[in-house]
């Protein structure tokens, strides 16, 4: 994974608990430093260690962590540095969604050794959506549910999401249901200003 991830994490932990549970973090996944260049790509075990000592060092369920982790990526860090993208993926949940995979084509210019998962969404029903994950690496499906919380935050739009089935073996594959409110996206919507052109 490229060091933005790995910054990133620190930067959740610095916000939330603090420098010394960082640094604790960072000893206790084998780390001797804690610079990471935001463009150069790094061993995902990297990324795993610092996850499971932080889950030691928090007294945190590892899921908590990676939940944690993907909302404060869509929060802080997508929305600081990919603040055009996040507003060209779409302004409802179902839109968004559908455009995730655009989105990750885009950011390959940037990262061009990324490895991004891939999303397929099927409406269910209105207000409700099953979401497709597939991805190389296995274990992070808590990481989407987080993401998808974040979103629902970011858009301003109330979201619900469950993992209702994930399979690992080399390649991670897992279902998601998203429920949102279409009364909420409405309000929304009828809220946006309108152009005149």
């Amino acid at each position: 994974m490229y060091g933005l991830v790995n910054q990133a994490i620190r930067g959740l932990v610095e916000s939330r608990f603090g420098e010394q549970p960082w640094q604790q973090i960072r000893v206790k996944a084998g780390l001797e430093n804690d610079v990471f260049l935001s463009m150069e790509s790094y061993d995902d075990a990297i990324t795993y260690n610092l996850v499971g000592a932080a889950s030691e060092i928090l007294e945190l369920a590892p899921e908590e962590v990676l939940h944690a982790f993907g909302q404060y990526w869509v929060l802080e860090v997508a929305k600081k540095n990919y603040a055009e993208l996040m507003k060209a993926a779409g302004s409802t949940i179902p839109e968004f969604l559908a455009n995730l995979d655009q989105l990750h084509s885009r950011v390959l210019a940037i990262f061009p050794e990324l490895q991004p998962p891939s999303f397929r969404t099927v409406l269910i029903e209105p207000g409700k959506i099953r979401l497709y994950y597939y991805s190389e690496r296995e274990g992070l499906e808590p990481f989407v549910l987080g993401l998808v919380a974040g979103l629902g935050v970011f858009l301003k739009l109330p979201v619900a999401v469950r993992l209702e089935a994930s399979k690992g073996g080399g390649r991670s594959h897992a279902e998601f249901l998203v429920t949102y409110s279409e009364k909420a996206m409405d309000e929304a919507s009828a809220n946006e200003p309108r152009s005149t052109c």
